[in-house]
């Protein structure tokens, strides 16, 4: 260990493992930018292959495409992957359901980049045929197609608020374009190769774009113009990465990273690192991951962060003097003020959907549409073959665990020998599950005795952490993996009590010790500070007493007269976090909802999108969600149908129950739109259900 602990001191960047991943060659590979830890892979073989970083072992393969697979991309969450083929052919896959989600047929040559809506259920893709398309993943058919470009569109992005996509071409052009208008913002022309990569800053109006010219160009979205050119590589730019706080960028070229700044353009560092055309980056952990591919085999790489510097004028000469002063903006808040901010508005590209839905479905081009028994026909023959359940379960099916976001204590990568031997380290190399210890994994209502949490409660309502705000590392937004676990005697709060924690997981023996300056807890002995703890122990018991005789009585009624019943008895005992456990347990269950269950769901999700407790919110959210996904089109058209002749008792009480459901949805609607201003993780949570939302707008 010592030898490792040395070693590990003087490494800055090691290749972490090489692996042959397909039969055939490899064209494209994809990284999960949320946690670093997940890969993806598409051969000519026309499969998928999913991997965790650092293990041999492919997780799941998934069949389907007929052509070689072209691109590949995960979603913000890492639930979701799609695939591009050489033929145009996009799938999306649910990598939890293992199994595919949406065919998407449109584009008539092969795919050359994708990209996920940071909120939304919306994909955007390019082609050889220079067209840009934007998709609704929950319909088949585009949303809109964005032509400009007179070659091939290598790269997509779209911004932190989710209005805009950016699109870097081989026609040496950068294109911004407005998500809702459908046509282009600004064409940024400095470079004088194709551009291979764009970003956007996670919280600033800037814009990065790499390309062949062997530089990186900053744009500023509000003046629309270059303020930097960052030239040094000495090879085409093939991947791009701003620094999570959003103060450098890394630069990813043949066998080399380099690590910028701007405004004044330096260099602030340049690390040889042996990966060869490198294919994308990652930053986890204070660690960057890099992978690259050759013929049939992956190679992934780690640069480790603390030793590469990231600030000052050392490598640029002549600026050394200022250092300070052009590194102490960037942390300075006042900094920020220069350039704007993204206020995370929702995207009003839905409204747009919405009008021209009826004359999209019109057209048919050539390969556009097919008729649904062909679309079912193929997606019988699209697979998911798990070749690893272990790991499956362990990242795609977690309970109360989420192992594919590392947890805040997860170690990083460790740094090889000197020798370069991984196999040596491939003991710590399979530390890649959560370290939480394992929590049941049946429903509380279904075992022989309910699981019973101190409020707040989570069971399992988000299986995915939720978006992370622009500008945050992977590692900074923690798994909703343990609840906090509070006393009776806790405060209200104004702010939101986070459902994951920074500090240890428990009781915080400081909230019962004398809060006077007189009494400091050393001054207090062992017996005295145990007398003080006891005093809320009897209170602690009572509380979670009675909250195991409710589950036990709701379990009973459940188990006799079925789910409506026993909700309207959780919502009879005036106790939210009973009503909290049964929403977790049906959530991941659309099957088990009906309208009666709407009815009574509904009302009570009014008080837990307001609840100062963030995994209340969570709950609420993903319950909101389902009703409009599973429930909206049906009850919409229910209000909309006409009078039938005669009478119908059973079509007048569901008219009624989707009357009561949609007033009910209205009132909550108004409450996601003033949550939906907030900034960052809840902000896009809620964002995302105003998205969804919207077509109450527009109903009577």
């Amino acid at each position: 260990m010592t030898s490792m602990a040395a070693s590990s001191t003087t490494k800055i960047a090691w290749r972490l493992q090489e692996f042959e991943a397909h039969s055939s060659s490899i064209s494209c590979l994809a990284l999960g930018k949320s946690s670093g830890r997940l890969l993806a892979t598409g051969g000519e073989d026309c499969r998928v292959n999913i991997w965790a970083v650092s293990k041999a072992n492919c997780i799941m393969s998934l069949t389907g495409h007929k052509n070689p697979v072209e691109c590949i991309h995960f979603n913000v969450s890492e639930e979701q992957v799609v695939a591009g083929s050489q033929s145009g052919s996009i799938r999306v896959w649910d990598l939890e359901a293992a199994k595919i989600l949406r065919t998407l047929m449109g584009h008539k040559a092969n795919i050359t980049s994708l990209g996920f809506h940071p909120f939304g259920d919306f994909l955007a893709s390019s082609s050889m045929d220079t067209n840009i398309k934007l998709w609704d993943v929950r319909r088949k058919g585009y949303v809109f197609r964005y032509k400009g470009h007179t070659q091939a569109v290598r790269s997509l992005a779209f911004s932190p608020d989710g209005k805009w996509l950016a699109s870097a071409s081989d026609d040496c052009t950068v294109k911004l374009w407005d998500l809702a208008q459908g046509k282009t913002i600004t064409e940024f022309k400095s470079h004088t190769a194709a551009v291979n990569i764009v970003q956007f800053h996670p919280n600033e109006y800037l814009l990065a774009s790499g390309s062949s010219d062997r530089s990186i160009k900053l744009w500023d979205l509000e003046k629309f113009t270059m303020i930097g050119s960052l030239e040094g590589d000495t090879t085409p730019v093939r991947c791009i990465c701003f620094s999570p706080d959003g103060s450098c960028l890394y630069s990813g070229a043949t066998d080399s990273l380099r690590v910028f700044g701007w405004e004044p353009d330096r260099c602030f560092d340049a690390v040889p690192v042996g990966w060869g055309k490198v294919s994308d980056l990652a930053i986890c952990n204070q660690q960057l991951i890099g992978v690259s591919h050759q013929l049939s085999s992956v190679s992934s790489y780690v640069v480790d962060l603390k030793r590469v510097k990231k600030s000052g004028g050392a490598v640029i000469q002549g600026i050394i003097q200022d250092d300070q002063p052009l590194t102490e903006p960037k942390k300075d808040p006042k900094g920020a003020a220069l350039r704007k901010n993204y206020e995370r508005p929702t995207t009003t590209c839905r409204s747009q959907r919405l009008k021209h839905r009826s004359e999209s479905d019109r057209r048919s081009p050539e390969g556009e549409r097919r008729s649904p028994s062909e679309d079912e026909a193929d997606e019988k023959l699209s697979s998911a073959e798990i070749h690893n359940a272990e790991d499956y379960k362990a990242i795609f099916q977690p309970k109360n665990a989420i192992s594919r976001t590392p947890p805040k204590m997860s170690e990083p990568f460790p740094a090889p020998p000197e020798d370069e031997s991984i196999l040596a380290f491939s003991r710590q190399l399979k530390d890649m599950k959560s370290p939480f210890p394992d929590k049941p994994q049946g429903p509380p209502l279904a075992a022989s005795t309910p699981v019973v949490r101190v409020e707040p409660t989570v069971i399992s309502a988000v299986k995915r952490p939720s978006p992370p705000a622009a500008g945050t590392a992977s590692s900074s937004h923690p798994a909703p993996t343990q609840p906090p676990v509070t006393t009776a005697k806790s405060k209200p709060q104004l702010k939101i009590i986070s459902s994951a924690r920074n500090e240890p997981i428990g009781l915080n023996v400081a909230d019962f010790l004398p809060s006077s300056p007189n009494h400091r807890s050393g001054a207090l002995s062992d017996e005295e500070a145990l007398t003080q703890m006891k005093k809320g122990h009897e209170t602690m018991c009572v509380m979670l007493s009675s909250r195991l005789k409710n589950l036990q009585t709701v379990r009973g009624v459940w188990t006799r007269d079925g789910i409506k019943i026993a909700l309207d008895t959780a919502v009879s005992m005036s106790d939210p976090s009973i009503v909290v456990d049964i929403l977790n347990i049906i959530n991941p269950q659309p099957s088990l909802w009906k309208l009666d269950v709407c009815m009574t769901v509904l009302p009570q999700l009014d008080k837990l999108l307001q609840s100062k407790y963030e995994s209340y919110i969570q709950t609420g959210c993903m319950s909101l969600k389902l009703v409009m996904k599973h429930f909206w089109t049906l009850i919409s058209d229910t209000l909309k149908a006409t009078p039938s002749v005669g009478v119908d008792i059973t079509r007048e009480e569901r008219h009624q129950k989707c009357r009561v459901c949609c007033k009910q949805l209205k009132n909550l609607s108004n409450i996601v739109k003033n949550k939906a201003t907030q900034v960052g993780r809840h902000g896009s949570t809620f964002k995302e259900l105003q998205l969804l939302m919207a077509p109450l707008d527009d109903s009577p």
